[in-house]
């Protein structure tokens, strides 16, 4: 009998949970639109169903205005060429150009029993009045862009069950001069809505500045209590590991509940995880909302949630609901949760702030994002990719920069998969909100440093951001704005009261670059530089000790090039040594952000480019080598000079020529594999300063019986050891070991040639393989120049359904095989396939070595895919992959 029961209330839950489940779903399609200027009627007579939708376009939600007239082919794909500048910018036209009705007919009846039915807006930008069935439904104003919104509209609903919905949008106001300035003229930031729409030094204007239903619709049914923002605090006392057993953690949890009765309703609110409740019984007075918290749970040997490299990313899938007393269930929220806890800590040796995950250090090697899609084009997928792109680059932190957004939750979502912590500015810029003075600003600086206009409304947004993504365990820290901090009536509600008690867990800082995080030893503005280096200078040159910004080049391939410049203008850049700029380029890759100072000569070591395709293939030479020597010489530092580095940046939300691991069709280039070799969790590396070698241990664990291998390799493949030790490092920690600066100056005199590190375990298992390669005694790469060709065996294996293993071989009669790019390419068109997952990629290998990659990547195209392989001095194979028998 106890069994059946236990069967039966399985079974209601089941139930109850499916019901909820369904009753929540997303208005994602079948949206119609018209501009005002062609719609004149009232927004009561378009929301009526009986209103003619005839000649009215098809709409793109969640979209933008721009999205909806690319869609319909009323303009050219702006990230192509000089398309951009087809399109009419919304300054010179008006506002009204570019406001537009959206209109959806849904079915829906008015329920009974008092049950509710919500209407959520995930956002809009940047104003709206929104009409249901003939009726206004926003009685006060709707605007800024990071504002949800949700509506009862049970009343509303048509008897019929037929409904619809009208929305009409209002761009930004101001929209901003787009006049070249980072932001334009500055005055975007006078609304609460992203900065860069008005144009910035690494994308043009968008010329709509993204107006529309830009985020998720929904549609929720409830009994007559709703419940929203549930809250989950996780703290993790005590220094912990990943392994083992572990003491218990605490859980707080707490929910927003509303009463939208006429009655009052007694019930309870329960927290369920892995078959464990906590509940507590509440009354709730008629037409009311109130805040909910229940007593602690007391988690017993939780699993952790760990950054990437560090441990595994271990979540939990929880139920927050309201039953209501003999009624049943009135509404629930599914939540996933990580256990850890976020703390900081001061380093006096390094005069900055040290992030702590579970009581362990961390030192950051971050990335800087600006955000997926400038024209707000996200998904699911699209999130996943980017975000996998930064944990295989071995990066545990992502920098949300100001001039965009609070990412969304589907962001935050693969971050708390792929164990990235998220550093989140609020939408503040040091360009636009006047940290200094600009001429190409419309206003004073000391008038800009009072924006936005409306202070009450960029706090009002803050606040519900903050609700929305606080239960993210990747979420690690709030910020003001980038490079400034908000004005001081903002910056104190903000730091003292909003984050205080609405999150209470996470360290606040006033702006990106700012002392508290981050102490002004050396002077200058605590971040960059941000253009190509010798690499002494990442080894050598020290920068801020928690620096937020820092970076260098990113330009894709040929075929990434050819996905967005036309065929006349792929014309090679030309190098100009004694003048300022020393670089020009054709206006179409200047409009896509190859600026003036390009590779600053650096490929011409390699030799003067000779064609198109033999500058990509030399500048992704020149990528792979200037981020693993920065990620190498912060690390060389870790906890004496630094306790972190975000590069600047590590994606484009367009189709930029610089600051990108990847472009944005998500091909990565050879910047994504000299980063991940360089901040690989155990590596070796030698000085490009005094060649002395090193390791790194980003791992908690300590490691011993290490050996060290140095051994040089001649342009004929030839090979000579310079050097075994027998050695082993600290947790946490860069070691020092010794320098062969006189043996490779003596090797590398003539020709130059490639030195290789293997450290290794006492089993002879390779832990880390880093090959360098050394130009000769004048600087030059003389003996790349006139390489052998190295004919590479080269074999394929399907492992699973989207999975292959490539193996590259080669012979020990052959010189060395420089660096070759692997690709999975669509035999049909031949053209990439993308996005793709490479265990590693632009691999060199030695005589008599071989070389592993794991790949994976989409196999739903009934087309067949071919492997790619072609290299320096290895010419182009093409592989059929073979079918899973």
């Amino acid at each position: 009998m106890k069994k059946n029961s236990l069967i039966v209330a399985f079974l209601s839950l089941l139930c109850a949970t499916g019901l909820f489940a369904q009753n929540r779903y997303e208005l994602n399609s079948d949206w119609k639109c018209r501009s005002i200027k062609e719609e004149k009627a009232s927004g009561e007579d378009i929301s009526s169903p009986s209103y003619t939708l005839s000649g009215w376009n098809n709409a793109v939600v969640p979209g933008t205005v721009l999205t909806t007239m690319l869609a319909n082919k009323e303009i050219p794909d702006p990230f192509y060429g000089m398309n951009n500048e087809q399109i009419p910018d919304i300054y010179k036209t008006g506002r009204d150009y570019y406001t537009y009705w959206f209109v959806k007919n849904f079915k829906g009846e008015q329920p009974e029993n008092g049950n509710q039915v919500w209407l959520k807006f995930r956002g809009i930008n940047y104003s709206c009045r929104i009409y249901l069935n003939g009726k206004l439904v926003n009685k006060e104003p709707y605007e800024g862009m990071y504002l949800r919104k949700s509506f009862n509209i049970t009343k509303l609903l048509s008897k019929t069950g037929d409904n619809r919905l009208a929305v009409i949008v209002f761009p930004p106001d101001p929209v901003g001069n787009p006049n070249g300035g980072q932001g334009g003229d500055g005055t975007i930031a006078r609304g609460v809505s992203h900065q860069y729409v008005a144009g910035w030094d690494w994308i043009r204007p968008i010329r709509d500045r993204n107006t529309g239903i830009w985020d998720k619709v929904y549609i929720e049914k409830t009994g007559c209590v709703n419940l929203s923002d549930p809250h989950i605090i996780t703290q993790v006392p005590g220094k912990r590991t990943p392994e083992g057993k572990q003491s218990e953690a605490l859980i707080k949890v707490s929910t927003e509940v509303e009463n939208a009765s006429d009655n009052v309703v007694s019930g309870v609110v329960k927290f369920s995880v892995e078959g464990n409740v906590i509940s507590k019984e509440v009354t709730l007075d008629p037409n009311s909302k109130q805040t909910v918290s229940l007593p602690v749970y007391k988690m017993q040997n939780p699993r952790l949630w760990w950054p990437s490299g560090y441990g595994e990313q271990n979540l939990y899938k929880s139920e927050i609901s309201f039953e209501e007393n003999n009624k049943g269930i009135s509404d629930s929220e599914s939540v996933q949760f990580g256990v850890r806890e976020i703390q900081t800590q001061w380093n006096p040796i390094t005069s900055s702030r040290e992030i702590h995950v579970n009581g362990q250090k961390i030192f950051i090697k971050g990335g800087n994002w600006i955000i997926s899609d400038a024209m707000l084009r996200f998904t699911p997928e699209r999130y996943d990719a980017e975000i996998r792109y930064h944990r295989d680059m071995n990066l545990n932190l992502i920098r949300i920069w100001g001039g965009a957004l609070v990412e969304r939750p589907e962001f935050y979502e693969a971050c708390d998969r792929y164990g990235m912590l998220v550093f989140q500015d609020f939408w503040m810029s040091g360009d636009c909100n006047g940290r200094w003075l600009d001429p190409l600003k419309k206003e004073d600086q000391w008038i800009r440093r009072n924006y936005p206009d409306n202070h009450s409304l960029f706090l009002e947004c803050a606040a519900d951001m903050v609700k929305m993504v606080r239960n993210h365990p990747s979420l690690a820290i709030w910020c003001g704005g980038n490079e400034i901090a908000p004005p001081d009536d903002i910056l104190t509600v903000l730091r003292d009261s909003i984050i205080t008690k609405l999150d209470g867990t996470r360290m606040f800082f006033d702006f990106s670059n700012t002392e508290r995080m981050s102490l002004n030893t050396i002077g200058g503005n605590g971040d960059g530089p941000y253009s190509i280096q010798p690499l002494s200078v990442f080894w050598n040159h020290r920068t801020w000790p928690f620096n937020s910004e820092v970076g260098s080049v990113g330009v894709g391939d040929y075929e990434s090039l050819k996905r967005f410049i036309p065929e006349k203008n792929m014309v090679l850049p030309v190098y100009h040594p004694n003048e300022k700029p020393n670089e020009t380029a054709d206006s179409v890759w200047t409009y896509h952000t190859y600026t003036g100072v390009g590779y600053e000569g650096f490929l011409e070591p390699y030799g003067t480019p000779s064609d198109i395709k033999d500058f990509c293939m030399k500048a992704q030479l020149v990528n792979y080598d200037q981020y693993r020597g920065l990620m190498e010489g912060f690390s060389s530092h870790m906890w004496n000079w630094y306790t972190g580095v975000i590069i600047w940046k590590t994606q484009n939300p367009w189709t930029a020529m610089r600051g990108q691991m990847y472009d944005y069709y998500l091909d990565p280039n050879a910047c994504l594999f000299g980063l991940r070799n360089g901040s690989e969790k155990l590596h070796a590396m030698c000085s490009p300063v005094d060649g002395t070698l090193m390791l790194v241990n980003n791992g908690f664990k300590a490691c011993d019986n290490l050996t060290l291998t140095a051994t040089w390799f001649d342009m004929d493949g030839k090979s000579s050891e310079i050097t075994q030790q027998s050695t082993s490092i600290d947790a946490s920690s860069s070691k020092k070991l010794f320098s062969i600066k006189k043996e490779l100056d003596a090797l590398a005199k003539e020709k130059g040639g490639f030195l290789r590190l293997q450290l290794m375990d006492e089993s002879k298992q390779v832990l880390s393989e880093n090959i360098y390669w050394l130009a000769d005694g004048t600087g030059k790469y003389s003996g790349l120049s006139r390489m052998n060709k190295a004919k590479l065996k080269v074999s394929v294996k399907p492992l699973k359904a989207g999975k292959v293993e490539v193996t590259l071989s080669n012979p020990a009669s052959n010189p060395v095989a420089f660096f070759n790019r692997v690709s999975v390419i669509d035999k049909k068109t031949g053209e990439r396939v993308l996005p793709v997952f490479y265990s590693d990629n632009y691999c060199t290998i030695v005589p008599g070595g071989e070389k592993k990659i794991e790949i994976e990547c989409n196999t739903s195209s009934k087309s067949r895919q071919v492997i790619t392989v072609a290299g320096w001095n290895v010419e182009l194979q093409e592989i059929i992959i073979p079918k899973i028998k």
